[in-house]
This record gives structure tokens, sequence and C-alpha cells, in this order.
């Protein structure tokens, strides 16, 4: 893999024909920054109001991938962001179809979120996902919408003929499953049909151009990108993100700024509900001990239960995991795949939940029953959190029994839950019954997106939630019988896309009640229902004649935010804004870390979006930028250091990497104030320069 773009070799050899041999598909691939409010902001995954933001590690991308036969058109969007809402895609297909007009819409446009714990919240508009970030952020909506949007535009603009490739290969050490007890509840015939209670298969889709030069790739791998853990306050893409970056690095001239080469990687969610990639297993934070398997408590229920590792902090495991991903994704680009050839198909249809049923076999009775949706309702063990992030104290996972006397006269003040929803959700004990509960709006959603393309000889499956790992087998097997293709990996599930309506269990892992089966929101037979309704799209995926189903409310209008704007910003006496309060060394060396600090503005009077708050300069006669706040090796750190006088401090770091060449350097930071009248000034800070030499 020491050139990844030497592919074309291996092509040749193995005896691929020259793109005249067969028909090509259009090929558009584009990329676009969606990195919200830095600061101040909490970030939307582990539902922590304490972890805002202060500051970017990794910039956040939208990367888009169009593929157009000739007649039809379908568009893959993976974003890095925790999950996708319905607000979004509907603002961005308003937006593009106001250029396009039916180009683009609800039938072939797909956006996945990356699911990343570690980004700005604040922009799904249902009520229980936004409150830990004190309600809607419209920087953050904004920011992805319009990012979103233009990712796809880039790609419409650089459409061009090419081919596309299938490959598979088994990555190991990288991911475990967090709830290995509820998967062992699944009929033990079924899992003796797998190796592992977690998917280890990596399945890539390779672009190339007619000249065999690689343009693109999604790579699809079952795990969390929870590496960056809830103690983390710096933006962050997590270890898929950083895949991509290392990925695009590789293939893009070197001239090339991240987020801004021709070549595009994105490292896409799948059915990860149930997959943590802190391999180490989870371990009593402070003793060290081992957990309890059901409950994931500790005996002295003094300390959190938390998974760790591969690293010894949170960066080591985000970087090991992600170079884990880029290797084996290397590995899959240089080796002979299966052509996707074939027309493009794709539908897609609304469905209300609560009112679907489904014919459901008991796998321990043979039972045969008709099976519903309920109403969403979040159970105990959702207060939990897992071991990747664990919740509140008082709350255990595998709770079945509601145990807090105090906790149930509390969420019962807010609404008790009905006869009809308690008997309807079964062995899960309700915490908050959030279909029943309407003030100020809807807090989770009943009707979701669902929809299916396919591709050739491959079918995508665009799911509104976090799948487990048997969950995600069960619809592909279903899909792959349906349609009766080859293989189960020809079926691929893009998670967490379109609608987000937290987890989706088998009905036998629901019964432990570990996290994911209490956010099972519709209750223990939301799997068949799901199987049922994707059964229903593969029937009509080529005639594609299928209504669009119920229309999910508007509550853009009716949206809350409790979050204070930035009032005003200044400097301290004697200073203005820009100016370097702390110089960096005259000399560093290889492996040292610059830290620099700049009297700054609040990072939320401009995102910068396609652009950057830092850049680290190298003099060559002229001076070139080498890295922004996008890369790996810098950190952007804001501090307002008082409030009542609008003070601020930015720090920030760059890491020198032992590929970094011998020379002068100096480092800027691009930022923005508010003044006490709400005007807004942009300025620049410049440090002195400094000189790298050999260690």
């Amino acid at each position: 893999m020491d050139d990844l773009r030497v592919h074309y070799v291996f092509l040749i050899f193995l005896g691929y024909s020259v793109l005249a041999t067969s028909e090509a598909y259009r090929i558009g691939i584009g990329i676009a920054d969606v990195t919200g409010p830095s600061v101040g902001i909490p970030f939307m995954g582990y539902a922590n109001i304490e972890q805002k933001g202060q500051g970017i590690h990794l910039r956040q991308f939208s990367r888009a991938f169009i593929i157009n036969d000739g007649i039809k058109t379908f568009v893959f969007v993976s974003v890095d962001c925790g999950m996708i809402g319905d607000g979004i895609r509907q603002s961005v297909l308003k937006r593009l179809q106001r250029k396009h007009q039916d180009l683009y819409t609800h039938k072939n446009v797909m956006i996945s979120g990356t699911h990343t714990h570690s980004a700005p919240g604040g922009y799904l508009m249902d009520f229980l996902f936004d409150a830990s970030t004190l309600g809607f952020v419209p920087e953050t909506f904004n920011a992805l919408v319009k990012g979103i949007t233009l990712s796809i535009e880039r790609a419409h603009k650089h459409q061009k003929e090419g081919r596309i490739f299938k490959t598979v290969g088994t990555l190991l050490n990288t991911n475990i499953n967090r709830s290995p007890t509820a998967y062992a509840l699944n009929p033990e015939a079924e899992r003796q049909r797998y190796d592992c209670n977690v998917d280890r298969k990596m399945v890539q889709l390779k672009f190339f151009d007619t000249k065999n030069k690689g343009i693109g790739m999604i790579s699809w791998f079952a795990v969390h990108p929870t590496s960056m853990n809830y103690t983390n306050k710096l933006v962050s893409s997590d270890n898929v993100g950083y895949a991509s970056i290392l990925f695009e690095q590789k293939m893009n001239p070197r001239r090339n700024l991240i987020g801004k080469g021709p070549f595009v990687a994105a490292f896409a969610s799948t059915n990860l509900g149930d997959v943590s990639p802190n391999i180490k297993g989870p371990r009593c934070q402070k003793s060290g001990v081992e957990c309890d398997m059901n409950t994931s408590k500790c005996p002295s229920n003094t300390e959190f239960c938390v998974a760790s590792g591969p690293g010894n902090d949170i960066f080591e495991s985000t970087k090991i995991i992600a170079e884990n991903l880029y290797s084996k994704a290397g590995e899959l680009w240089n080796s002979p795949g299966v052509e996707i050839t074939g027309n493009i198909h794709s539908v897609h249809q609304y469905v209300h939940m609560p009112s679907q049923t489904a014919e459901y076999e008991n796998p321990s009775t043979g039972e045969r029953m008709i099976v519903h949706g309920c109403l969403p309702a979040m159970g105990h063990s959702f207060a939990a959190g897992t071991t990747d992030g664990p919740g509140l104290g008082d709350f255990k996972q595998g709770e079945t029994m509601p145990s807090n006397p105090i906790w149930n006269t509390l969420t019962n003040t807010l609404a008790t839950p009905s006869a009809n929803q308690t008997a309807c959700h079964g062995i899960k004990p309700i915490l908050l019954t959030t279909g029943e509960m309407h003030f100020p709006f809807e807090w989770q959603p009943e009707i979701v997106s669902t929809q299916l393309a396919r591709i050739g000889n491959i079918v995508i499956a665009c799911v509104p939630g976090e799948f487990t790992t048997m969950s995600g087998r069960r619809l592909r097997n279903r899909l792959q019988e349906k349609l009766n293709l080859p293989n189960d990996d020809d079926v691929i599930i893009a998670g967490l896309c379109n609608t987000y309506s937290d987890y989706i269990t088998t009905p036998e892992e629901y019964q432990i009640q570990r996290y994911e089966g209490a956010s099972t929101i519709f209750g223990p037979y939301t799997l068949p229902l799901y199987l049922k309704q994707y059964e229903k799209l593969a029937e009509v995926l080529e005639s594609e004649d299928l209504d669009f189903g119920p229309t999910p409310p508007d509550i853009s209008s009716s949206v809350l935010s409790f979050l204070p704007p930035v009032i005003f910003d200044s400097t301290p006496w004697g200073y203005n804004f820009g100016d370097c309060i702390q110089q960096p060394p005259a000399s560093v060396k290889i492996g040292d870390t610059v830290r620099v600090k700049f009297v700054a503005g609040h990072p939320r009077n401009n995102l910068r979006l396609e652009n950057t708050y830092l850049t680290v300069d190298l003099y060559t006669g002229n001076w070139t930028v080498v890295a922004t706040d996008a890369n790996w090796e810098t950190k952007f750190i804001w501090e307002r250091t008082s409030t009542p006088l609008g003070t601020s401090v930015v720090e920030i770091q760059w890491h020198v990497k032992p590929t970094v060449r011998i020379g002068y350097y100096r480092i800027r930071h691009f930022g923005c104030s508010k003044s006490l009248f709400g005007s807004f000034t942009d300025y620049v800070g410049v440090t002195q320069v400094f000189k790298l030499i050999k260690s």
C-alpha cells in the first residue's frame, strides 16, 4: 500500500479491460465543509449538556456521490454529524429543487450521518433530541444544510463517465459488541451462522474515471464513532472522519489542503447499533475491576463502567481505529473487485410506524402472530447510557422493572404512560412516553423515512436509526432473498439515514432492556415492521410505483432555542484582536508541540465554513499554507476569559510530525469580533517566525 494511486496496475494484471468494453455510469463526486459552531454548543450523541464545544480538532465534511445510468440518477451523501433529521433532508431537497427542479427528489437522494458524538447538536427539531443542546441551534442546522447542498452541487458539476467496483474484506481488532448479553438472546441456530457477535466485513465501492484513475471511494464498516468519549470538547469527526482524511491525503496531491482535493473518501455508517470501537472493553473507571455484564454497573456503585481502548487516551484510540479502517480500505482499493453494472432504481416512502402491522414468528415457540408498532417511548435503561458514554448514575442497563420511585414520579409529572402504551411496549418500563407528549411540540418522530436504491447488482437500504448487528443481518438476508442477490454483502445498510428514530434491536434483544432495547422506540416488534416495509420497497424497486406515504409534520416554526447569543467581544486594555500574547520559541524540533495564544473574538461570530480559524505556514520564497484547523496535528482551543468584559483567548497547538519539512514557519489566527452595537469585524493574528530544525 506504498502508493494507493497505482491501483490500475493491479486491475490490468487481473484482466480488467478498458472502459470501451462496457457501458459506463456518469459519476459525480463532491465534498464540502459542514462544521457548525465549535464553541458553546453541547455536542449531539452522549446527551451530556456539560459536553460543550471549546474548539476544533477535526472539521466536519459532507461527501456526496452521484451516479447516473443515462436515464436515472442516485445520490448518496455521507455527513460527519451525529445523524440526519428529516428537517435537514427536506431543506437540502428544497434548495436543490430550486435549481434542478425534479432531478433530485425524495426518491433518489439518500443522506446518512457518520454518527460522530463530537459535533454540535441542536438541528434535529424533535424536542427530546434537541433538549440537551438547549433547544434548536440555527447555526448548526444552517451549516449542515448549506454544506450538504454544496457537496451535492459540486458532485453535480463534476460528473464524468466512469466505472464502479465492489470489494469486500474482513477487518479485525477494530470493533466489539457492547451489549453481548442482549446479542446472546438471539436464537442459537441463528448465532451459529456467524463467527462473531459483530460484523467484521468492510464493503467498499470504488469509483474510477475513463482513464482508470480513482476519483472516489465509500467504505461501510460497523463501528460507533465513539473513540472520542464524553470528556472531549473539541469538534471531531472521530475515527471514521479521520480515516476519510487519511485516505484523501494519500490519494490527493500534497498541495491540496484537507477538504479541498478532487478525490473524496467516505467511511459511512451501517448497522453499528451495538458496536463499539473501545476494544479493551468495559471496566470500572477507578478500580479497574470488571463491570456487571447485564447492568454495566460497578460493585461499589460509586464509579462508572466505561469502555476504552485500544490506545492510552481518546486521541490515541481514535488514531488507531482510524488507521485500521484506512489500512483495510487501502487493501480493498488495491484488490480486484466485482464490477457494478446495470440500471439504477430508487424508491422512498414515509411510514407512520405506530400504525404498522406485520406477521411475526416467535423463534422460541414457532407461534405466528400479528404484531404492531407503538407510539414512541424510552425505557429506564436509556437514561443509564452505554459503556461508551455512561448516563445518569441512578440508572442501570437491563432495567425491566422501574426501581426508582423518585424518577418515576418526576417523569410521570410530564406524562403518565397510558395503559395501551404500557402494554404495547411490553417488558420495557417506560421512563418517557414521548409519543404521548406533545408540548411544546413533537418529542420523537412517528413518521420515518424508508428508502431503497439499486445500482446494478448492489442494493443500499437507508435505515432511519441504529440497527444492531443481528437486526442488520436479518434485513440484509431478507432483501438478499427477496431480490435474488448472490451474496448478503450485495445489500449495504446505510445507517442513521434521512430520519433519526433511535435504535432497532431484534425482538429477542429487546427482552433484556439494555440501552439499545430501551431506545427501540416503536416497541418490541420494531424490527419485524421494518423488515416488512423494506420487503415492500423491494417489491416495487424496479417499477418505482409507490405512494409518498404520510407527510411528516413541519415543526420548523415551533422549535425553541434557549441558547443565548454572543453579546459582544472586547480586548484587555492595551491589546487588539489578533495580538499574539504567547509566541512560539525561536526554534522547534520534530516531535515538538508548538503552542501559541491570541487575543480573540467569539468563534460563533463567523463559522468560517470552507475556511479555517488557523493556518500553519511554511516560507519557501512565499508563504505556503501547510496545515489548517482540519488537520489532525492541529488543535484550535477557545476560552472566554471574562464573560462580563467579553474577553477571550485562543490557543493554537501544532504537533510537528516527522514528515514535516525543515524550514521557517509562522502560525496565523483568523477571527471575527462583535461590537456592543452588533457590528462584526474580521481580524488576523500572526506569530513571529520560528525555525524548524532537525532533532
